[in-house]
């Protein structure tokens, strides 16, 4: 839940975490008006006396969605002793995504990456930070292992970090346009295979 202190800023939430399910399987173009109503019980001046417009929710949306599996992973990674145990978190997390057990629709970067990649260019920056947020916590996950002596010194943090998210998110894509959940599992033991050969 969104912590709020003022009327509008509680109302503001409701509308958000009521959408945020809506907007991650349906998508911005998918999502209408009545969508946002209907799942609100809010008319539609209400709506828009908290919001611009459908963009301004469907931002806000996004923002809710990746925090959730941000706050998802920080919580194991903060739990994990190692370096190595650390960066299999995110296979296990986005297993999580995959089945729906997190973020109901699968994982908010790729589905808003797709959607808006030539259609929405403030939805597509979104998603180009949190990839690249994503990235950068990964580079500095294997830089702090090599530190350690815990990963190769000859591994190049960032094209392993792109790899990494490469097949998570082509993974979560093949589950679900397949039905299939085991086609995720078969592509985590790809990236498991990758970090077990990070190691001394």
């Amino acid at each position: 839940m969104i912590k709020a202190s003022s009327k509008s800023e509680r109302t503001r939430n409701f509308i958000i975490e009521s959408t945020a399910e809506i907007f991650n399987k349906k998508g911005y173009a998918g999502t209408s008006l009545s969508d946002i109503t209907s799942a609100t019980g809010l008319s539609k001046g209400a709506i828009y006396s908290n919001f611009k417009n459908k963009e301004e929710v469907a931002l806000a949306v996004f923002d809710f969605n990746y925090s959730r599996l941000s706050k998802a992973t920080k919580e194991q990674t903060d739990l994990a002793q190692t370096y190595h145990d650390r960066l299999m978190v995110y296979a296990k997390v986005y297993r999580n995504v995959s089945g729906g057990r997190i973020n109901r629709g699968g994982c908010p970067i790729l589905n808003t990456a797709t959607e808006a990649d030539d259609t929405n260019n403030l939805l597509k920056d979104r998603a180009a930070k949190a990839i690249l947020q994503w990235k950068k916590n990964i580079v500095q996950l294997i830089e702090q292992g090599i530190d350690a002596s815990e990963f190769k010194a000859e591994i190049d943090p960032r094209q392993t970090a792109f790899s990494i998210i490469a097949l998570i998110e082509g993974g979560v894509m093949i589950a679900r346009v397949t039905g299939d959940p085991a086609n995720m599992d078969n592509v985590l033991q790809t990236v498991v295979m990758l970090i077990r050969q990070m190691k001394k």
